[in-house]
């Protein structure tokens, strides 16, 4: 991957909840806030089609047209496919996966509309279609890179043999993979899948990178925090350098919005980790010594 679609930040800003932030609504507060981040050195901005109905894209959209010169220095991530049941224009209003070309080439253009940018730094498929069209989609998707609409293609959710299938097909290499990894969900890491991604050379994304506040609860909680303050670090500063101590350094998607939590984890980027503390941490989240 170029150094240019690199994930060069300790983490990257997550919008799925950018709608729920009334603070953040109006285009001018927006814009304070994504141009303070991009002044912090957090350049990335992972964005879905349906998150908040569409309404996180717009939301960012429109403070990119407050402020156009942001958009030169932002690096916008965002994902497609899924269809809510809200968008079936059919008669059984089910949600579904859709890959088809004319489907994926819609969405590319519409999120290059509402987001307000030049090109979509990575696109990724949200989640895999079992109605993959390998060849038509990998045309399309190479036509859209050949096209300056997108820096690199990209997956979220797919096992190994649903991105080699895709990849096969493509003359474009797959840039990224996002998946569920935290120190509360560490299958990936046992079971193949992870060693898959960086064999492959995805660079490893980690949604819900706190297991959707998991890592703060029970035993584990309490271990994370009797570290940090070894460490003198936030538990979620503690939990993230966890991960970011992996082959490959997965970027986290963080999903707070919240100035301050963000500034705090920032600070806590520069923890690294020692083997026998990421052990000991591995032991506590699963409950069993390494075997």
């Amino acid at each position: 991957m170029s150094d240019e679609l690199a994930f060069d930040v300790p983490f990257v800003l997550g919008m799925m909840r950018l709608h729920e932030r009334p603070e953040l609504a109006d285009a001018t507060r927006l814009a304070d806030w994504i141009e303070a981040r991009l002044d912090e050195g957090l350049v990335w901005f992972d964005h879905a089609d349906i998150y908040g109905n569409r309404e996180c894209e717009r939301l960012f959209g429109e403070a990119m047209a407050r402020r156009p010169a942001l958009k030169s220095r932002v690096k916008v991530i965002t994902k497609a496919d899924i269809v809510l049941p809200a968008r079936d224009h059919s008669r059984f209003g089910v949600k579904h996966y859709d890959t088809s070309p004319a489907y994926l080439e819609e969405r590319i253009d519409a999120s290059l509309s509402q987001l307000g940018v030049e090109r979509l730094d990575h696109f990724l498929l949200h989640r895999p279609d079992p109605l993959l069209d390998a060849h038509a989609t990998a045309a399309a998707l190479d036509a859209a890179i050949d096209a300056g609409k997108i820096g690199a293609v990209g997956v979220s959710n797919f096992l190994p043999e649903q991105w080699r299938r895709l990849q096969a097909a493509m003359r474009h290499p797959l840039g990224a993979h996002q998946f569920e990894l935290s120190l509360a969900r560490p299958e990936v890491l046992f079971d193949g899948f992870y060693d898959a991604v960086i064999a492959d050379g995805l660079a490893p994304m980690a949604w819900s990178p706190l297991g959707g506040g998991l890592v703060f609860e029970d035993v584990l909680g309490s271990a994370l925090a009797h570290f940090a303050e070894t460490f003198d670090s936030s538990t979620a500063g503690l939990a993230l350098a966890w991960l970011r101590r992996l082959p490959g350094h997965p970027a986290p998607v963080i999903g707070t919005l919240k100035e301050s939590h963000i500034q705090a984890l920032h600070r806590d980027s520069s923890l690294s980790l020692d083997r026998a503390t990421w052990f000991a941490l591995l032991e506590e989240a699963r409950s069993h010594r390494v075997p």
